[in-house]
């Protein structure tokens, strides 16, 4: 019975003086409220009534969110979210846990002096492209800062850059702008090449077409050549060789027309004897032509 008296009040008080600490995470233990140790992870004792746990501090990286509302070179308010991961120092539990009632206040507090500062200087298009150095700025002033209460800014991030919406309407609205720009110029520049491969079309095909009747004529010519030739050949001198070849042009004329069923073509004259006619004329001017020539 005296042994179970005993027993009792023991493992009362080691189950009141035994505790465990999770890893990444560290025991801030006082006596009678003064600072006596830190306990790491593991199964740790205290004296029960006289010794108490006063707080728990994780080692983990954490993340603070800051939205912070400042106003550009070029008088545009932006709203931008900074974020800040820090971690408290394994050596100095004992300063972020004492000096500092809310850290998250402090930092924030830093976060917004330190955009205030930098923001004003830039005008909108920068702050957008020099986000980075301001995040840096950030993290070297932060780091500066807090080091000294046992945190270390392990990165600072501008996660978002958010214009006033009116700004944000005219960004929109002066991009689209350029786009169309670009657009027309792009349209322009190909109705252009289109206007000038197609005038190098024609341009060249009228050097064929002309080339083509080129090498008509001259086998016309060539072949007028050799009809009078032929002609002179069997007697017909070349005044009567001319106007025998003038009459077979002119019947292959009118039979060419007769073969078009729905031409409305008149030739005049055009009587039994209009092809007598125009032969006679025809040597009659050539001789007078002759005769001309010969007067010269």
């Amino acid at each position: 019975m005296n042994n179970i008296i005993f027993i009792v009040p023991l493992v009362i008080v080691v189950a009141l003086g035994v505790f465990t600490v999770k890893q990444q995470t560290t025991v801030i233990i006082e006596r009678f409220g003064k600072f006596i140790g830190i306990r790491q992870a593991g199964l740790h004792f205290k004296i029960p009534v006289i010794d108490k746990i006063s707080g728990r501090v994780s080692l983990k990286i954490q993340q603070l969110d800051v939205l912070v509302e400042t106003k550009t070179k070029d008088d545009v308010f932006v709203q931008m979210k900074i974020s800040v991961q820090f971690q408290i120092l394994r050596e100095k539990v004992e300063d972020a846990f004492y000096k500092l009632q809310n850290p998250h206040d402090q930092i924030t507090a830093y976060i917004f002096d330190v955009v205030r500062a930098e923001v004003p200087k830039m005008r909108l298009d920068d702050v957008f492209e020099k986000k980075d150095d301001i995040a840096l700025a950030i993290q070297r002033e932060l780091k500066d800062a807090m080091l000294n209460y046992g945190y270390d800014i392990v990165k600072a991030l501008v996660t978002d850059i958010d214009p006033d919406a009116q700004v944000k309407e005219a960004m929109n609205r002066i991009n689209a702008a350029e786009r169309e720009k670009i657009a027309a110029q792009f349209e322009g520049d190909a109705q252009r090449i289109a206007i000038v491969e197609k005038a190098k079309g024609e341009a060249e095909s009228k050097r064929l077409q002309g080339k083509g009747i080129a090498d008509q004529r001259r086998e016309i010519a060539r072949g007028l050549e050799e009809s009078v030739e032929t002609l002179n050949k069997a007697g017909i001198n070349s005044q009567e060789a001319s106007a025998l070849i003038v009459i077979t042009q002119h019947y292959d004329t009118l039979q060419s027309i007769g073969s078009e069923s729905k031409s409305n073509l008149i030739l005049l004259p055009n009587n039994p004897n209009a092809a007598s006619s125009m032969l006679n004329d025809m040597v009659t001017s050539l001789v007078a032509a002759d005769k001309i020539n010969e007067n010269k």
